[in-house]
C-alpha cells in the first residue's frame, strides 16, 4: 500500500518540479518571438464576431502567449520516461514498482495526450501566423473536430476490439450492452467532453478545472487498483499545477489548444479506463466530475439553438463563464467559484464511484 501511494504521488511532485523549471525557458522563447494572436477577437461557429467577448479580451489576446499547455503535456512526458528510464538503469524492486509506463494502463492515455497536444499545437502556430490581418485563425473548428473523431475512433476500435468493451458500467455491479454502439458512443462522449475545452479562455480557470477532474479520476483508479493509471492522472495534475502556477492572474500565457485537446480527449480515455474495463462506472460520473466542461458544452449549445429558433440569445455571451464577465463580475471571482464548484462536484463524483461498487 504504501508503495502504491508513493508510485502516485512522486510523479506527480516531479512533474510539477519540471513543469516549474521549464516554464522560465519556454516563456521566454513566447515572449521573445510573440507568441500570441496578432489580431484581437474572435468570431462563433457560425463566423459572425463576438463583440462582447471582444470588448472584455481584446488587450489580453494580443499580448499574452498561447501554447501555455506545452508545459503539462511536456512535464508529464519526461517525468514518464523519467521513471521508466530509471527503472531500467537501476533495475530494483523499489524502481521497477514505481514505473508507471504500462501497456494495458497508461500507453494510451499517454497517446491521446500527446496526439492531441500535437494536433493542438499546429492550431495554435497557424492562429498565431495567420491571424495578422483576420481575426478567425489556426485551424477551422471542422478540422479541429475531424481530429478529435479520428483519435477517439482509434481509440473506441481499440477498446472494442482489442480490450474486448461493448458496455458501460452501472453501480452495484450492473452493465448496460452496447454492442457495436459502443463505438459512436465512445466517440460522442469525447467530442462532447472536448467541446468543453474553450473554458480556457479567463486567466487561470482552465488549470484549476482540468486539475481537479484528474485527481478525482486519480483517486477512482487507485480504488480499482489501477495504481499505473492513478499515478498517470497524477502526474497529469502536477503538471498542470506548474502551468497554473504561471496561469493565475494576470497570466503568464494561455493553455490554448495544445493543452485543450490532449487534455480533454484524455479526460474521456480515463472516463472509459476506469468504467466496466474495471468493474466501475467512470462514465456515468463524468457528467458530475467534469461538470464545469459539461455547463460551458451546454451554454453554448442553448445559446447556438435560442439564436437560431427564437432570434435571441439566452446569456450575453456564451460560454456562460464570459456571460459572468459580462455581467460584471471580476474575471478572479468567476474563476475562484468555477474552482470551488469544481472541487465540490469531483470530491462528489468520486464518492459516487465508490460507494456504487
Amino acid at each position: 500500500m504504501i508503495i502504491d501511494i508513493v508510485k502516485v504521488f512522486l510523479p506527480s511532485t516531479v512533474a510539477f518540479c519540471i513543469g516549474i523549471l521549464m516554464t522560465p525557458i519556454l516563456t521566454h522563447y513566447l515572449y521573445k518571438h510573440q507568441m500570441w494572436k496578432k489580431k484581437a477577437g474572435k468570431i462563433d461557429a457560425q463566423g459572425n464576431p463576438t463583440p462582447i467577448f471582444n470588448s472584455l479580451h481584446k488587450e489580453r489576446e494580443v499580448s499574452t502567449p498561447r501554447m501555455g499547455g506545452i508545459v503539462i503535456w511536456a512535464s508529464t512526458l519526461v517525468t514518464v520516461i523519467a521513471f521508466f528510464i530509471l527503472a531500467k538503469i537501476f533495475p530494483g524492486s523499489i524502481t521497477h514498482k514505481i514505473d508507471f509506463l504500462s501497456r494495458n494502463q497508461t500507453w494510451l492515455p499517454l497517446s491521446t495526450l500527446l496526439l492531441g497536444a500535437v494536433v493542438g499545437l499546429v492550431d495554435d502556430w497557424l492562429e498565431i501566423k495567420g491571424s495578422r490581418d483576420h481575426i478567425a485563425g489556426g485551424l477551422s473548428l471542422k478540422k479541429r473536430l475531424f481530429a478529435v473523431l479520428l483519435i477517439s475512433f482509434l481509440c473506441a476500435l481499440w477498446f472494442y476490439f482489442k480490450l474486448g468493451v461493448s458496455s458501460i458500467g452501472l453501480p452495484f455491479h450492473m452493465m448496460l450492452p452496447l454492442g457495436i454502439l459502443f463505438i459512436p458512443f465512445f466517440m460522442a462522449v469525447t467530442v462532447f467532453i472536448y467541446s468543453g475545452g474553450v473554458i480556457d479562455g479567463i486567466d487561470g480557470l482552465a488549470g484549476g478545472i482540468f486539475a481537479t477532474m484528474f485527481a478525482s479520476y486519480a483517486g477512482i483508479a487507485f480504488y480499482q487498483n489501477q495504481i499505473d493509471l492513478a499515478a498517470l492522472c497524477a502526474t497529469f495534475v502536477g503538471g498542470i499545477l506548474a502551468f497554473l502556477w504561471f496561469n493565475v492572474p494576470p497570466a503568464r500565457y494561455y493553455m490554448s489548444e495544445t493543452g485543450t485537446m490532449g487534455l480533454t480527449i484524455t479526460l474521456a480515455v480515463v472516463a472509459f479506463l476506469t468504467d466496466s474495463l474495471a468493474g466501475g462506472y467512470g462514465i456515468l460520473v463524468l457528467p458530475v466530475i467534469a461538470l464545469p466542461l459539461v455547463l460551458t458544452t451546454l451554454s453554448n449549445i442553448i445559446q447556438v439553438l435560442s439564436k437560431k429558433y427564437r432570434g435571441k440569445k439566452v446569456f450575453l455571451v456564451a460560454p456562460i463563464h464570459h456571460h459572468f464577465e459580462a455581467l460584471g463580475w471580476p474575471a478572479y471571482k468567476v474563476t475562484m467559484r468555477y474552482w470551488i464548484i469544481g472541487v465540490l462536484f469531483a470530491i462528489l463524483g468520486l464518492i459516487l464511484a465508490l460507494i456504487g461498487k
